[in-house]
């Protein structure tokens, strides 16, 4: 039920009083200690679980011996306690001697065994190591496909797991497959409303959106969200996973507004309900940032990411992996702002601990590494920003290969920085590169695909190629304005940048027309104040400069 305060009173309780009545080192106290350790782990109060678990195990490992499945067992939840303070060495190494253990002593194919495979595997996914994931969680699933049967619920967790898997891996046609069959599965043995199911149609709605399929990951979030709502009641916290999850949505199809508004409900209840610096509260606090920040409202995202800074530095360390992230968020925000200085310093914070911590070719040090990059870039300091992205895109093509979505997304940004540099042979052929692999991958109409078409389209301008840009531009506008809106905001900004080309051409009232329709719907969704509209209002009253209309240049000009 989520009321982990009342099962910590509880669980106490007994705790005590087994310590009073049957010692400290009996079985029975052993296993309340491990269970309160369990309901901190939900509460993330991970050092006061850890505490518990490491007592647990030195007194199982003394009295019952090293190998004895209760020691196994304890030694399990302690690395998954690990796993959820980002100490993934520390996980992987007692995952590995569990798994050891388990298969001398049960076998390789004892359910215990498995579920030691499988905990590994998801060690193995924080680690960034998703084919070693895989290739584990392949062993499980084919056994318990064997053993257990394809529709057996332990079976279709495996699968579920290896979707994730897969999710991770960019490979999101096959992880769609699996949360398929997984979700049709539990629809007909466990009903539509069973918690397995409302998971499996929830992790299909985020495959469906890291697809681009917004309007499918919605569809399926709502029916998420009112069961939950109707069966757990509108502040479990499960109901308010589901709430966030389609804020999530809603973010990334341009619904700021709707985003704002149900982040902002989920701040609150769990504000109430688990306290300020819960690290879901914090969480919470640091998604409705992150929508502030799409908004252009950066003083205010800058505000909450400033208190999740301060307070997971405070309960997590400096360098936990929630406190990296919360140090990243707030360096794009200070990028937004303009504030690069303050942005390299926290980011060449972020990415030292992380190559200390994590290794220099972890996912999340390569995400470091070209987010420094791309502040490098924002600076005017090219070949810094160059000599990182080339680093970045090496290792990912040694790591993922070459078609993976990272490779391709770090072939991009080198792409950007080529043209910003005057590269624009070298520009072109990456932006082609990665257009011809993400319209045979994604498709031709994905957003990421339709980012790289306009990405080209900006190289061609760049080299005056302006009928190959206006045709790539064209492309692009008229697939948004079908799959998203005319004022979608990805919209807008393709009619921007055809106004643009337009512009180039010689073409004025062409770029007039488009600019004026852009202008008014920025006002109309995002203010009159917000920096797209502003950009909007200078890319017009450029265009009525180079029509000769003075008075209406300067006009727009000083409103801005």
């Amino acid at each position: 039920m989520g009321r982990w305060p009342d099962a910590e009173r509880l669980e106490v309780q007994v705790l005590e009083a087994r310590e009073r009545i049957l010692g400290t080192e009996h079985q029975y106290t052993l296993t309340s200690r491990n269970n309160l350790a369990g309901i901190y782990s939900n509460m993330g109060r991970w050092p006061d679980a850890e505490r518990l678990q490491v007592l647990v195990l030195e007194a199982r490992e003394r009295i019952l011996g090293n190998e004895h499945l209760d020691t196994l067992q304890s030694k399990a939840e302690l690395a998954e306690t690990y796993s959820k303070m980002g100490r993934w060495p520390d996980a992987e190494r007692l995952g590995v001697q569990v798994l050891e253990a388990r298969e001398r002593i049960l076998g390789t194919e004892h359910q215990y065994t498995l579920t030691s495979r499988n905990n590994l595997a998801v060690t193995y996914c924080n680690m960034g190591r998703w084919p070693d994931a895989e290739r584990l969680e392949v062993l499980v699933l084919e056994v318990r496909e064997r053993i257990l049967g394809n529709e057996h619920l332990e079976t279709l967790g495996s699968k579920a797991d290896l979707a994730v898997t897969y999710c991770n891996m960019g490979r999101w046609p096959d992880a769609e497959r699996l949360e398929v069959q997984v979700l049709k599965a539990r629809e007909r043995i466990l009903g539509t409303e069973h918690q397995y199911t409302l998971t499996s149609r929830n992790k299909l709605a985020l495959t469906y959106s890291n697809m681009g399929r917004w309007e499918d990951a919605e569809k399926l979030q709502v029916l998420v969200l009112e069961a939950r709502e109707r069966i757990l009641g509108t502040e479990h916290q499960y109901t308010l996973t589901s709430r966030n999850n389609l804020a999530w949505t809603y973010s990334k199809m341009g619904r700021w507004p709707d985003a704002e508004q149900i982040q902002g409900l989920v701040l609150e209840a769990r504000e109430r309900i688990l306290g300020n610096e819960h690290l879901e509260t914090l969480g919470s606090k640091a998604d409705l940032a992150v929508t502030y920040c799409n908004m252009g409202r950066w003083p205010d995202a800058e505000r909450l990411e400033g208190q999740v800074l301060e307070a997971r530095e405070r309960i997590l360390g400096t360098e936990h992996q929630y406190t990296l992230t919360s140090r990243n968020n707030l360096a794009v925000t200070y990028c937004n702002m303009g504030r690069w200085p303050d942005a390299e310093r926290l980011e060449v914070q972020v990415l030292e601990a992380r190559e200390r911590i994590l290794g220099t070719e972890h996912q999340y040090t390569l995400t470091s590494r070209n987010n420094l990059a791309g502040i490098y870039s924002n600076m005017g300091r090219w070949p810094d920003a160059e000599r990182l992205q080339v680093l970045v895109l090496e290792a990912r093509e040694r790591i993922l290969g070459n078609e993976h979505l990272d490779t391709l997304q770090s072939k991009a940004e080198l792409a950007e920085t080529y043209s910003k540099m005057g590269r624009w042979p070298d520009a072109e052929r990456l932006g082609v590169q990665v257009l011809e692999a993400r319209e045979r991958i994604l498709g031709t109409e994905h957003q990421y695909t339709l980012t790289s078409r306009n990405n080209l389209a900006v190289t061609y301008c760049n080299m005056g190629r302006w009928p190959d840009a206006e045709r790539l531009e064209v492309l692009v506008l008229e697939v948004r304005e079908r799959i998203l809106g005319n004022e979608h905001l990805e919209t807008l900004g393709s009619k921007a940048d055809l106004a643009v080309t337009y512009c180039n051409m010689g073409r004025w009232p062409d770029a007039e027309r488009l600019g004026v329709q852009v202008l008014e719907a920025r006002e109309r969704i995002l203010g009159t104040e917000h920096q797209y509209t502003l950009t909007s209002r200078n890319n017009l009253a450029w265009t009525y400069s180079r029509m000769g209309r003075w008075p209406d240049a300067e006009r727009l000009q000083g409103q801005v």
